[in-house]
């Protein structure tokens, strides 16, 4: 008896993929890594920040799905006039907070002094307080982003006037 070639893995239903793409978007998302990639049966999946989703490696067929965008940035203000204010960004996603715990004084204020490894503020990722510090010495001009709302990779959290 003559033996049967093995089979190909069936296609993945579209249903399935966009479930996939949806939970490795939000994997993305609560993470500060910028891709992620699964193979998952006969299927290959990559997400990456500020790129697309693409089921990779499917098999060849009528239900291959199209890519679809990622989570798209928010969009970035535009860059003001020519300043000699530093820019401090989120160095990860998450939601920020000015204080260490609800009531608290915040650790900055616009007109605070900083230096270098002070904490300016904590980021919450993945139930995890991560305490932000400074990298250079100034007065914090500005904050941009209110207590307890969410943050993006790179977003400017405080403008500051380096020491001179």
């Amino acid at each position: 008896m003559p033996k049967k070639p093995p089979k190909s893995p069936p296609a993945p239903k579209p249903d399935r993929d966009l479930d996939v793409l949806r939970s490795l978007v939000a994997l993305l998302d609560e993470s500060s890594v910028s891709s992620i990639k699964l193979s998952r049966g006969g299927s290959s999946y990559e997400v990456s920040r500020g790129g697309v989703v693409v089921p990779m490696g499917q098999a060849q067929g009528a239900h291959a799905a199209p890519a679809a965008p990622a989570a798209a940035a928010p969009s970035a203000p535009a860059a003001p006039a020519k300043s000699n204010l530093i820019d401090i960004k989120s160095p990860m996603v998450g939601t920020f907070y000015s204080a260490p715990e609800p009531g608290a004084e915040p650790y900055v204020k616009s007109g605070s002094r900083i230096a270098p490894g002070q904490t300016l503020c904590i980021i919450e990722a993945m139930k995890i307080m991560n305490e932000i510090e400074s990298e250079v010495s100034g007065t914090i001009r500005e904050r941009l982003i209110e207590d307890a709302q969410p943050v993006e990779f790179g977003q400017v959290l405080y403008r500051v006037e380096p020491n001179v």
